[in-house]
């Protein structure tokens, strides 16, 4: 085992390409025809989306260093220029494949069952074409403004994401000379317009870009339109912060994200048969090479989908929705305080209900028993019951501590409102540390009893955001256990006031000691099974790319410790590879729910140590991040946390398998009992209830899961 070098970039895949490869799952269930037709277009929404994220962050950030003249390589081997090349290929083929997926396969089966999606405007009936026309005076063209580009008037800001439409004019009194010009299709209409249908049993829509597009003319009217094209550019976003040398972490934030519209274009989206004249001014002014324009054999930018999805009178091309199931532990009428007192709860979400997390600050705000309340947010709702909790528990004259994470990125104009909000109501905000995001998800409740003061604790793997609490897959605990109490005041203590306590009792922190733990209980395992013993690790996080947890796993392969990983995004681990990670499994489950759950389980010789968090196995979370990390100490509800890594390495459904060659695929073949792993929990969560409502029981763990 010595003579192997574990750290050979050969056995390591770029954490960019391992992306796109997640994208390609998502790409897929757009493409599963098992799938109803409109939870196929929310995939298809998904992929767009994901990319826009990728481009304006992680290729912002390669062109970065590419303009830097950085050198450096990454784990894989390769340079930031390499890794540019292989990203473009990667994405033109995944992007051409969801376009052919959306226009060949998509519209006609929506066609097919009544949903007409008018992509080009020249289709129009005279009776659609009228009330398209109106439709434009009417509630468009007030919203409008054109901006024509001249002597007098440079070429405008084209802000990051908008759609806008770029047109080639001719002045009507001279018939010389050609000009550009543009409008912003505006983002405060609707981009799916019904329009009068052909036939009783048929909804007919149009996209917002067709019906300007179809009346531009009637913005210049002293021109002729010789062309009009839609197009997108995105930016780059990933701002930094000198956080050493800012005096107000707030107002230098808020002064970034003005920046973020004026960011270098990265990425221009251009409909396909734009003509070649008014490209090449967009090329010019925007500064972009040919490597960066996307030709789009479609409209631009299909996040508009999962507004389509929404469309009334069409059930039975949905999933029949969910809806999650109540805490058995907490349907009993008493304060959620004296039925944590009686031992730790187990929440699993969606399948449970989030609901409970929200009432145990709300039943907090209200209590008068309650001293004090303290609570790390990173990503919340945008009407967030918790944050209304928050600020009246302060009213009401509680300690309320929040630390609102200002660089929550994508969130920071969001968390600076709500921060704000909270400090006019009284609570006492921090806006995170510096150099560190606070990525930690947790609450404190300190509460006068009988028997002197207790600490009420909620532990999570998901944000306190009760709308993604519905489609995010997440765990946590309540718990009262004096040691976890301990470990939560030492936190906020060291959040608010910089001071660290000599010794901890269960919680393991990042940036601090958090990567050393896992290092140490992986190195255990190895041990164990070097001592002829059996060993075993499994993991399931969203993504996997941090180089030394990764050459330690292959060291405990080699040495013959059973690792099974479930990794819903980048990984860059590679299995099948001989004397290095051959005892390595590594599946990724895509379906309904996003899989966002952190869990870490450890054989430790037949003790089974299981721990959850708010960590992936990423440098960023374990070295640039506050997280926590937490022991499951209940044996029923190590039963209940280990049930569902069980659950998820028997799927056969909605789980992909990574290969030797890199490419994952699904494991089902004819014949195979069917195991979906998330319609699974959604049974066994409506089961739970039933059971503990016959029999009292704390939890119920079925003996095997159902399709």
């Amino acid at each position: 085992m010595g003579e192997k070098n574990f750290s050979n970039t050969e056995y390591y895949e770029n954490r960019e390409l391992s992306w796109l490869k997640f994208d390609r799952r998502v790409l897929e269930e757009a493409q599963d025809e098992n799938i109803p037709l409109l939870e196929r277009i929310k995939f298809l929404s998904i992929v767009s989306s994901n990319l826009d994220e990728f481009y304006m962050v992680r290729v912002a950030s390669l062109k970065d260093m590419v303009n830097a003249n950085y050198k450096k390589k990454d784990i894989a081997g390769l340079t930031a220029a390499q890794q540019l090349n292989l990203i473009n290929a990667s994405t033109r083929e995944l992007v051409g494949d969801q376009y052919h997926t959306f226009m060949e396969t998509v519209i006609p089966l929506l066609r097919k069952e009544g949903i007409h999606l008018m992509d080009q405007h020249e289709k129009l009936s005279e009776d659609q074409a009228k009330f398209v026309d109106s439709y434009f005076m009417d509630n468009i063209y007030p919203v409008l403004t054109p901006m024509a580009v001249d002597a007098s008037r440079p070429f405008p800001l084209i802000r990051n994401k908008t759609l806008n439409i770029a047109a080639l004019l001719r002045s009507k009194k001279t018939n010389k000379g050609v000009m550009f010009a543009t409008v912003q299709v505006p983002g405060v209409l609707k981009r799916v317009i019904p329009i009068p249908s052909e036939g009783d049993d048929k909804k007919t829509f149009i996209l917002l870009e067709e019906i300007i597009e179809r009346n531009i003319e009637k913005l210049f009217s002293n021109y002729t339109v010789l062309c009009a094209h839609p197009y997108r550019v995105m930016r780059n976003a990933d701002f930094t912060i000198d956080e050493d040398e800012a005096s107000d972490l707030l107002l230098e934030i808020q002064n970034k994200l003005k920046m973020r519209q004026r960011g270098e274009a990265i990425r221009l989206e251009v409909e396909d048969k734009i003509d070649d004249k008014l490209l090449g001014i967009l090329k010019k002014e925007l500064k972009v090479s040919n490597d960066d324009i996307f030709k789009i054999p479609g409209p631009i930018d299909l996040t508009f989908l999962s507004k389509l999805y929404g469309i009334e009178g069409f059930d039975e091309l949905k999933y029949e929705q969910y809806i999650p199931q109540p805490i058995p532990e907490l349907k009993n009428g008493k304060s959620i305080f004296e039925c944590i007192r009686k031992g730790d709860i187990f929440l699993h979400h969606p399948y449970q209900s989030f609901e409970p997390v929200v009432h145990f600050i709300r039943q907090a705000a209200a209590d008068p028993k309650v001293l004090a309340i303290k609570q790390t947010l990173y990503r919340v709702s945008g009407n967030s019951p918790i944050i209304s909790s928050l600020a009246q528990a302060a009213e009401n004259g509680k300690q309320v501590t929040v630390l609102v994470e200002l660089k929550a990125r994508f969130d920071e104009e969001h968390n600076i409102v709500w921060a704000k909000k909270l400090e006019r109501a009284g609570c006492h905000v921090i806006y995170g540390l510096v150099g560190l995001k606070t990525h930690s998800k947790i609450a404190l409740v300190v509460r006068r009893e009988e028997e002197g003061i207790r600490r009420y604790v909620h532990l999570g793997t998901g944000n306190y955001n009760d709308s993604t609490a519905k489609v995010y897959t997440d765990c946590g605990i309540f718990t009262c256990k004096e040691s976890i109490g301990e470990d939560a005041t030492a936190v906020f203590n060291m959040l608010s006031g910089y001071s660290e306590p000599l010794t901890w009792n269960e919680l393991v922190l990042a940036p601090y000691w958090l990567r050393k733990k896992f290092i140490k209980l992986i190195k255990r395992e190895i041990k164990n099974a070097e001592n002829g013993f059996e060993a075993k690790i499994i993991a399931k996080m969203n993504s996997l790319c941090d180089a030394e947890i990764i050459e330690n796993l292959y060291k405990a392969s080699a040495a013959g410790v059973k690792v099974d990983l479930i990794v819903r995004g980048i990984c860059c681990l590679k299995v099948g590879i001989p004397g290095v990670s051959e005892n390595i499994t590594v599946r990724s489950i895509v379906g309904n729910f996003l899989e966002h759950s952190r869990i870490f389980y450890f054989y430790n010789n037949g003790q089974e140590d299981i721990y959850m968090g708010s960590a992936d196995w990423m440098p960023r979370n374990l070295d640039r991040r506050v997280e926590i990390v937490f022991p499951v100490i209940d044996d029923e509800l190590k039963k209940g946390a280990k049930h569902i890594l069980d659950v998820e390495l028997m799927d056969n459904v909605k789980a992909r398998v990574l290969m030797a060659n890199g490419e994952y695929k699904k494991q089902y073949t004819e014949g195979d009992k069917k195991i979906n792993s998330q319609k699974t929990f959604c049974k066994e969560a409506k089961r739970l209830v039933r059971k503990v409502q016959s029999s009292k029981a704390r939890v119920f763990v079925p003996a095997e899961p159902v399709d």
